[in-house]
């Protein structure tokens, strides 16, 4: 018969030996120097700093919050999943649209200032808010669903490998908005439709499955459309997901050309 010193601890109680190389995350101070805007308050923007102590594993989001948390209650942003996959949190950093939960301090220099800005083109609401509904009504306009006018089937619809291959990379988007908010052509015309919304087009025009790829195309064969992208790679740049999206919307060019043809 055990005794109760018989039973073996759970594993989450055992200590496990660091070994060579283990031992506490290093930390360092960075400054953090947010935009911040508060319409109730001013119609003036204006720059706040704070130092703090923050650790090797610690990203953008985990200093905002440090902030938020133990500092000033008031700094307002958005984020959700903090994993890089709701695309909440877009912030330009060091002047760069990046998602705040997946920038990592350590690989920003942290001798300077570390700038955190709400993303451009959009209205903003307040610090680091903005507006998304001109985003999203970009998004809806080009029909983000499967349209398919055959009778439903009695199993899935089959499709190969290759056809899904077509239009796998512009399945990737989280809208964040990122690639849209880089785009020099959106800051100056709110009109344009923007990358986000002709990726996620992209993504059921070459669907072997949708029967509305031609709808599409015509909403974007406008002066608005595709035509008004400049190709200077912002958005490719930018996006989290790591999304093509410049030769995205080249595809969706040349296929509004060849169904003119």
């Amino acid at each position: 018969m055990s005794t109760t010193s018989d039973v073996a601890e759970p594993a989450s109680k055992v200590d496990l030996d660091q070994g060579e190389g283990g031992g506490e995350v290093p930390s360092f101070d960075i400054t953090l120097k947010v935009r911040r805007y508060d319409p109730e308050f001013s119609e003036e923007a204006r720059w706040d700093e704070w130092t703090i102590t923050m650790f090797g594993t610690d990203r953008v989001l985990d200093a905002m919050h440090k902030v938020k948390w133990e500092i000033d209650g008031s700094l307002t942003f958005r984020r959700s999943c903090a994993h890089g996959i709701c695309g909440s949190d877009a912030m330009r950093i060091n002047g760069r649209n990046r998602l705040a939960c997946k920038t990592l301090l350590k690989d920003l220099d942290t001798s300077k200032p570390i700038t955190v800005e709400p993303i451009k083109g959009l209205p903003i609401e307040k610090d680091l808010i903005v507006d998304m509904e001109p985003f999203f009504q970009s998004y809806r306009e080009i029909m983000p669903f499967l349209i398919n006018s055959s009778p439903a089937p009695t199993a899935e619809r089959l499709q190969s490998a290759e056809e899904r291959q077509r239009f796998d990379d512009t399945t990737k988007c989280i809208l964040c908005a990122a690639c849209t908010s880089s785009c020099p052509v959106f800051w100056t015309d709110g009109q344009y439709f923007g990358p986000a919304a002709i990726v996620n087009a992209h993504r059921f025009i070459f669907d072997s499955r949708d029967d509305a790829g031609d709808l599409r195309l015509e909403v974007l064969n406008d002066k608005e459309g595709v035509w008004r992208c400049r190709t200077t790679f912002n958005c490719t740049d930018a996006c989290p997901r790591g999304i093509e999206v410049t030769k995205a919307i080249a595809e969706v060019k040349q296929a509004i050309l060849t169904r003119a043809m």
